[in-house]
């Protein structure tokens, strides 16, 4: 194993870096579908020997899960799973088609281990994520392969001033996926779709939540599908005391089930990456190490509002098998990683996994 973290690492530096970062991430992630199969073969002799979760009514083989943002499209599911993921979140998926911001869009700090992103929801839109999810059900691949999240989000085009176009948007989303997933995110903390955290105040999130919850519960008739809302980290300690009030009474009238703490941050506060560079990468938010003290700081401060039973997801600048350890007890049920997937390689989630069972 210490070898192939050497090798992956060589590659990194020498060949993945000399590579535009969005056209790497499509070759690497290509790589690893066009490896399902081995992967798969692989996974069946060695396993993931990780201890089970049981949250939501789900049975999660162990907590690591992959955040949303690296499977856009639902293009790879089942080979992102063999390689150690007990849970995939994808998307974030859009109610309309979008192509997102224009590029370059994606762009690496490795000095801070760290990815700066605008992305802005590019996805194939909401119809044909569900079209990709029925197929691959119709193949089986649902009941045999990792935990389903589906994350959704506002469409650009639908202005965030205007509640009841919010609301029809995510409701296209949340009809047309919730019978394929196996939980559903509400993502209102991009950074990269105008006004998008705007919609964190509760005074607007609440009844957006609610009526998710209404026309999900409709879509898929009996078999309800936990809800969870994704924050940011930037929001003050207040507005986060306020959306863990809001979740509170939300998971007691039926609406909401969790909570993913967080998505990534626009501060550039104590970078090791000079400024000058880091000013021409332009806007766009930031994941990795530099996420790794304020995303436990809110989900600890989360755990304490909210106490045992609401679901907690622990996601930003999870590296090491320690951050998982701290992670998790600061509160987090799951726990999800991104940007440790890109620097650290294909043998990470395993590493992770089996670091905590021991």
């Amino acid at each position: 194993m210490g070898c192939s973290v050497t090798l992956y690492d060589h590659l990194f530096t020498h060949v993945a870096t000399r590579i535009d970062p969005e056209r790497a991430h499509h070759l690497g992630f290509r790589a690893v579908r066009a490896g399902a199969p081995l992967l798969r073969a692989s996974h069946a002799a060695t396993g993931v020997e990780g201890r089970p979760v049981e949250v939501m009514g789900l049975r999660f083989p162990h907590p690591l899960g992959l955040a949303a943002g690296f499977d856009k499209n639902a293009v790879g599911i089942d080979a992102l799973g063999a390689l150690g993921f007990g849970h995939v979140e994808i998307g974030t998926v859009t109610g309309l088609p979008q192509p997102g911001n224009p590029k370059p869009r994606l762009f690496r700090l490795p000095q801070d281990r760290a990815v700066l992103n605008r992305m802005g929801f590019n996805n194939d839109g909401a119809a044909a994520v569900a079209e990709r999810l029925r197929r691959r059900a119709l193949r089986g691949d649902r009941t045999s392969g990792p935990v389903l999240g589906v994350n959704i989000g506002k469409s650009k085009v639908v202005p965030e001033d205007d509640q009841a176009a919010v609301e029809g948007d995510y409701e296209t989303s949340a009809r047309l996926l919730s019978p394929h997933a196996d939980y559903l995110v509400v993502n209102v903390s991009s950074p990269n779709t105008p006004g998008l955290r705007d919609l964190q105040a509760v005074e607007k999130l609440q009844p957006l939540l609610e009526h998710v919850r209404r026309v999900a519960d409709s879509a898929t008739g009996e078999r309800r599908v936990p809800l969870l809302v994704k924050i940011a980290p930037d929001l003050a300690d207040e507005d986060v005391d306020a959306v863990a009030d809001m979740a509170v009474a939300g998971r007691r009238d039926g609406v909401l089930d969790g909570i993913i703490a967080t998505n990534t941050t626009i501060s550039r506060a104590g970078l090791a990456t000079p400024s000058a560079e880091v000013e021409t990468m332009g806007a766009g938010g930031l994941s990795g190490r530099p996420l790794t003290a304020r995303s436990t700081e809110v989900l600890r401060r989360l755990r304490a509002r909210v106490g045992p039973d609401l679901v907690l997801v622990g996601v930003g600048g999870i590296t090491t098998v320690e951050d998982a350890r701290e992670r998790l007890e600061a509160g987090a049920d799951l726990l999800q990683g991104y940007t440790a997937f890109v620097y650290e390689g294909p043998g990470w989630p395993r590493r992770l996994v089996r670091g905590l069972s021991e």
